[in-house]
C-alpha cells in the first residue's frame, strides 16, 4: 500500500513538473521565432524606413489583416501576443518581415506572402512606429 502511495505521489510530481516546464517553454517561445529568421533577413533593412507614409499605410493594413488577432494598436489579444514587447522592439526589421512572409503556423500566425512585398514592409514600418522607431504620431492613428 505504501509503495502505491509513493508511486502515485511520484507520478503526480513528475506530471506537474512536466506541465510546468511545458507552460514555461510556451511562454518563453512566444517571440522566439524572430530569432529564427535566416541571417539574410536578420541583416535586411526596411527599404521604406525613410518614407513618412509607410507607417500610415501599414496602420491601415494592420487594421485590415492583423488587428483581429493582435488587438487594437498591436497591444495583444486573445489569439496573439502584443507587438509592443521588447523582443519585437529590438528585432531587426528583416526578421519582422520574415515572420510576416512565412508566418508561424504552429502558433496560428498566418503566412502573409500573398501581400505584395511593399505592403509587408509598410506593416514593418507600422510595427516599428508603434515601438518608437519612428514617431508614433506618424502611424496614421488620428
Amino acid at each position: 500500500m505504501r509503495l502505491r502511495s509513493y508511486s502515485f505521489v511520484c507520478g503526480l510530481l513528475c506530471a506537474s513538473l512536466a506541465l510546468a516546464l511545458r507552460a514555461q517553454n510556451q511562454h518563453e517561445s512566444v517571440y522566439a521565432e524572430l530569432g529564427k529568421a535566416p541571417a539574410k533577413y536578420q541583416q535586411m533593412q526596411n527599404p521604406l524606413a525613410s518614407d513618412p507614409d509607410a507607417p500610415v499605410a501599414g496602420g491601415i493594413l494592420f487594421e485590415e489583416h492583423c488587428e483581429g488577432c493582435h488587438g487594437k494598436e498591436a497591444a495583444g489579444g486573445k489569439k496573439a501576443p502584443t507587438l509592443r514587447a521588447l523582443e519585437v522592439r529590438s528585432a531587426p526589421p528583416g526578421a519582422i518581415f520574415w515572420i510576416l512572409s512565412n508566418g508561424v503556423v504552429r502558433k496560428k500566425m498566418p503566412v502573409w506572402s500573398k501581400l505584395p512585398e511593399p505592403e509587408r514592409w509598410q506593416l514593418v514600418s507600422y510595427i516599428q512606429a508603434l515601438n518608437g522607431e519612428t514617431k508614433a504620431s506618424d502611424s496614421g492613428k488620428k
